[in-house]
């Protein structure tokens, strides 16, 4: 006997695993590498150099696809994907990625080592009571700190570790696991799709692009204030008609925080603002924010008063919570290896450039949010994607007479509405992941929003490239 669907019409027990999706995606991935020539474009350090490109020689086919040696982009011809490449992509993603995988496995190890604590559920039950656990207050307030953190300071890893406290209210309320996604999802990219000052994207496009880091923050200004009252009365919109399941002890503890709680959440806190510092100041990378990750579990759990070996299983089983997020962000570098080591991804840059060329300037502008949205698939990493394509793209723009602020515009649109949706990117899939929400069900929720931010976004790259 078959059994009964669900209310989507799939049979009950049905369920797309991201691993699944992920794998999907790398074999397309693959398969695209035998249809798509090889070509390069000559490089001054990161930076392509525009009018440079060419094809080169490739092994496809049969040949390239029962190779037993997997493709190396320095090889002369260039090799599409082969079966045992389709393989070794995998740890070679992995491997790509491992300091942001350590990094993402380690944020859940101190979240596990706080929640032991009783801090986060003290500290949540304390903000419940404060706002009479008034969604419709809570919500607004939440997305516009982490909207405000992400398009001013390039915030987005470092709410990972926010993610799970958001659960932890909307378990209290009775939403759905979507809840915590919701909110911190759509503030996190909307916030960097403007980024009125986001160094980490407007220190490489900027320039690139010829004009002054941190120039034309008024119009980015504007459309963060729009697009972010969208995400918020869409998200209330979500509140709204959701169907709550509230725990069956729904009263909350009105107690005042244990003097280790508020010194837990104190570290907490001391320990986001030695991460700002860190990476503002000294460049930190994925490996130094994972350790400072580890010493935030050690002095939580000192605080806290756990001992040894309680900090020890706490901290094991929050990285256990996190392994599926670890291994997405492993599977979606796998894409980017395969794609760049069949050397396709500068045939991509140049068909989409050509196609932008010799129409009016509004038409450019959203070309070019177009290609830089395509691109995102391929390389999620903002400033990857800038070294790449900006320096070619921006001759495009000026032939058309867009200046260099229409085009970073189009750059942050295309990017940041896109990595909404890009299946290859390892942060969005940590966050579902962490937030326990299924890719499929995340495109089904945040489509009607996204359709509309892409519309506004069209429109204010048409009257950019004519006023700004």
């Amino acid at each position: 006997m078959r059994p009964a669907p669900d209310d989507h019409g799939r049979p009950a027990g049905f369920r797309l695993h991201p691993v699944l999706v992920m794998i999907a995606v790398i074999v397309f991935a693959a398969l695209l590498t035998h249809l798509v020539d090889a070509g390069k474009f000559k490089r001054e350090g990161k930076l392509v150099v525009p009018g440079t490109y060419h094809v080169v020689a490739k092994i496809n086919g049969p040949p390239a696809l029962f190779s037993p040696t997997a493709p190396d982009a320095k090889e002369k011809p260039a090799r599409a994907a082969s079966v045992v490449s389709l393989f070794t992509a995998i740890p070679a993603g992995m491997s790509k990625s491992a300091a942001l995988i350590f990094m993402v496995m380690f944020i859940g190890g101190m979240f596990g080592v706080m929640r032991a604590t009783g801090a986060v559920d003290a500290g949540v039950n304390r903000l419940l009571h404060l706002t009479s656990s008034n969604l419709y207050v809570l919500t607004p307030i939440l997305m516009i700190v982490l909207a405000l953190g992400s398009t001013f300071l390039g915030f987005i890893s470092e709410y990972l570790v926010i993610i799970p406290i958001v659960a932890v209210i909307g378990q209290r309320l009775g939403m759905p696991n979507l809840f915590a996604m919701a909110v911190v999802g759509v503030a996190a990219k909307i916030g960097y799709a403007a980024s009125v000052t986001n160094p980490v994207a407007l220190a490489v496009a900027q320039p690139l692009a010829g004009v002054p880091v941190f120039s034309g923050m008024g119009p980015r200004f504007a459309i963060f204030a729009l697009f972010l009252a969208l995400g918020i009365a869409f998200v209330l919109a979500f509140v709204r008609r959701a169907e709550r399941h509230p725990p069956a002890e729904t009263e909350i503890d009105t107690a005042r925080l244990t003097l280790r709680q508020t010194g837990v959440l104190l570290a907490l806190l001391g320990g986001s603002v030695a991460l700002i510092i860190g990476t503002r100041q000294w460049d930190w990378g994925n490996p130094e924010l994972a350790a400072v990750y580890i010493a935030m579990s050690v002095v939580i759990a000192a605080v806290g008063g756990l001992s040894a070996s309680a900090t020890a299983d706490a901290f094991v089983d929050g990285m256990k919570s996190m392994t599926l997020a670890g291994l997405l962000v492993g599977l979606a570098a796998a894409v980017e290896v395969i794609l760049r080591d069949s050397q396709v991804l500068d045939t991509i840059i140049n068909a989409a450039t050509r196609a932008a060329q010799g129409h009016s300037p509004p038409v450019v502008a959203n070309a070019l949010m177009g290609i830089e949205m395509a691109l995102d698939v391929v390389i999620p990493s903002v400033s990857g994607k800038a070294t790449l394509s900006i320096p070619i793209l921006a001759p495009i723009a000026q032939a058309s007479g867009i200046g260099g602020e229409p085009l970073v515009i189009a750059f942050l649109l295309g990017s940041g509405l896109m990595n909404m949706l890009t299946p290859t990117s390892g942060m969005l899939l940590a966050y579902l992941a962490t937030s326990r929400v299924g890719y499929l069900e995340w495109v089904r929720f945040i489509a009607p929003l996204w359709l509309v931010l892409v519309a506004l976004a069209g429109v204010i790259l048409a009257l950019a490239s004519v006023h700004l």
